[in-house]
């Protein structure tokens, strides 16, 4: 456990360090662990992680508790949810007002209300980010692969002229963690062949597939082999160990052979029915929606589809929270369910995981854990309710928080997990921690939560320390 508080500074430095040293790595060899790694029959061909950037307050969405509307003067420690509780198609299972699309769904998969993340003693997003997305907290002494990277790497494409790992939805430019992001949407140690193909906009990512206009195929091939040429005498080129230079390679090898399929119309969704297209357009997360359902059926392996994370903006709200979140929820409620019809109806639901989470969840009071001496950084502290700016889950928790589940051999209808009904809303009752939620995401698809790989001469596992365990009860019985 890290108690000093991190700078993005120091983060950042960290992270660079170690993708340079990567880089200049020799090949990671497979290696088996102590006992001997056997891969798990795989529920799943595909996984689709919808990411909500920035800190999803469970509360607020998942996980309904007291409901208290706003009023001048109510104090603040008596306001746990902000939204009321809505009944859903199961049950025992109740979510919050604003996802009602959401609700009529959850007859087909598993709702986990138990998810803990490390108290890493400061909260920063991008550090978060990192632990939830690679299973290992930074910074490391090696870039970590991205747990997209791992499928990518060990499972290889389903379709050999799709890119195996997508990322929708985030830009890596232009804010204050742009390149702290980076330092996990990579393929780290495996190589560049392994990392993300990134498409921050839906609705453009057919030009990301496509020759520019106006050149001849003829043009193309010869500015492919010049391309190549030119890696070899960059200094990227000549730094990099034989290893990373040919994956190097080989992702060039890998975009233009995309660029020349048949299979690139996935990436168009202009050829997508219009009321289809119209069901998913509430902004970019939506057509990300649409996006990955088309790219999954023509055989992407990893897809994430995100929020995105900006400081302060979408899920990251420090000020005024519930009238962001019920735009959010406008946003994400009925792409996030006709993800599922769809992929129900083509006969794909079954062998798709999808998986909804967040790097932490909100509370009024606590920042971190109880306790915990993170920085408290909401913008709204006042003991009591003056405007409706002050109304929302502004402090980052990291108690508990919700993750869903689809699919990919996952129970339907299924709640797991327990929180407290009042102040602090710690996990009670099954806990899940991103290690072993990470061992449930790679048994589905087949994959050991031991597998490992030589790095630096030393095993570097899926999971830390090869430790994670899959959370059966999650699974349905086949």
């Amino acid at each position: 456990m890290i108690h000093r508080e991190m700078s993005r500074r120091e983060f950042f430095e960290g992270m660079t360090a170690a993708g340079l040293a990567t880089v200049a790595m020799g090949e990671p060899r497979a290696v088996a662990a102590p006992e001997a790694v056997t891969h798990p029959k795989p529920t799943a061909d595909t996984c689709i992680l919808l990411w909500m950037a920035g800190g999803m307050a469970a509360p607020d969405t998942f996980d309904p508790k007291r409901y208290t509307p706003f009023e001048v003067g109510v104090p603040v420690e008596k306001i746990l949810s902000t939204f009321p509780p809505i009944d859903t198609v199961v049950d025992n299972i109740k979510l919050t007002e604003g996802l009602e699309h959401v609700a009529k769904v959850m007859d087909r998969g598993t709702l986990i209300r138990s998810h803990v993340v490390a108290d890493l003693g400061n909260i920063l997003h991008s550090r978060h980010q990192y632990h939830w997305h690679t299973g290992y907290v930074p910074p490391q002494t090696v870039a970590c692969p991205h747990i997209g990277s791992w499928l990518a790497r060990v499972l290889g494409p389903r379709n050999p002229a799709i890119p195996p790992f997508i990322n929708i939805g985030q830009r890596l430019e232009g804010h204050g963690e742009s390149e702290e992001l980076k330092a996990f949407t990579t393929g780290g140690f495996f190589g560049t062949e392994f990392g993300p193909f990134n498409l921050p906009f839906p609705d453009d990512a057919v030009n990301s597939v496509r020759p520019p206009k106006g050149m001849t195929p003829e043009r193309f091939a010869g500015r492919h082999e010049r391309f190549k040429e030119l890696l070899k005498a960059s200094p990227v080129g000549e730094m990099a160990s034989d290893h990373h230079h040919e994956s190097m390679l080989r992702s060039i090898e890998n975009a233009h052979r995309l660029l020349t399929s048949k299979e690139r119309d996935a990436f168009d969704l202009t050829k997508e029915p219009r009321a289809i297209y119209d069901k998913y357009n509430t902004g970019r997360f939506g057509l990300g929606c649409l996006l990955a359902r088309r790219l999954a059926e023509s055989g992407a392996r990893f897809i994430e589809v995100t929020t995105e994370y900006v400081p302060f903006l979408h899920w990251d709200t420090h000020e005024n929270g519930h009238a962001t979140y019920a735009r959010l929820k406008k946003e994400i409620d009925r792409p996030i369910a006709q993800l599922i019809l769809d992929l129900e109806a083509r006969g794909m639901l079954d062998r798709t995981l999808v998986v909804l989470a967040s790097e932490f969840s909100r509370d009024m009071m606590i920042e971190g854990v109880p306790g915990s001496t993170a920085r408290d950084q909401s913008r709204a502290k006042t003991d009591v309710l003056k405007q409706k700016v002050h109304y929302g889950l502004h402090r980052h928790f990291t108690g508990s928080g919700s993750v869903l589940m689809f699919g990919g051999g996952i129970k339907k209808g299924f709640l797991y997990g327990e929180t407290a009904a009042e102040r602090p809303l710690i996990t009670t009752k099954n806990p899940v921690s991103i290690r072993d939620l990470h061992a449930t995401i790679f048994s589905a698809m087949g994959v050991s939560p031991k597998t490992a790989f030589e790095i630096e001469k030393r095993p570097f596992y899926a999971t830390d320390d090869g430790k994670g365990v899959p959370v059966a009860p999650l699974f349905a019985k086949g």
